[in-house]
């Protein structure tokens, strides 16, 4: 909670003032799309200490699994991808979920896609080093 004396910047007070306009479905989707940029932004580069595994390491795909955690677990399983070469197709997808009502269990099945097409061309480039 926020006290009396506590000022807010102009982008949160942006922020909340459209955040408040919005009906209650929309509101569950701006805070999914939030913890999902906040999510995107916690990966550090890996340093030449770490130890990467080229293999993935399988997550089981739940049963009921949102947008969000679907993104989580694939990012668990490929740790070896760079998040930021997923950037633009995976925001493009949770953004088609979001924005565009896509079904989350076909948005999910394309980012499955979507990470099992990276880790291959990753594969590629360190079999050709």
């Amino acid at each position: 909670m926020l006290l009396p004396k506590q000022k807010l910047s102009e982008d949160v007070r942006k922020l909340v003032k459209l955040y408040s306009g919005l009906n209650e479905q929309d509101k569950l989707s701006v805070l999914a799309f939030a913890e999902f940029l906040v999510q995107r932004s916690d990966g550090e580069a890996a340093t030449e200490d770490d130890v990467v595994s080229f293999e993935p390491v399988l997550l089981p795909r739940p049963e009921r699994e949102s947008v969000v955690a679907a993104i989580k677990r694939l990012s668990a399983v490929y740790p070896m991808l760079e998040k930021s070469e997923l950037l633009t197709e995976t925001s493009s997808l949770m953004t088609a979920h979001i924005m565009q009502g896509r079904a989350a269990k076909d948005v999910i099945d394309e980012l499955e896609i979507l990470f099992s097409r990276h880790h291959e061309a990753f594969i590629s480039k360190q079999e050709e080093s």
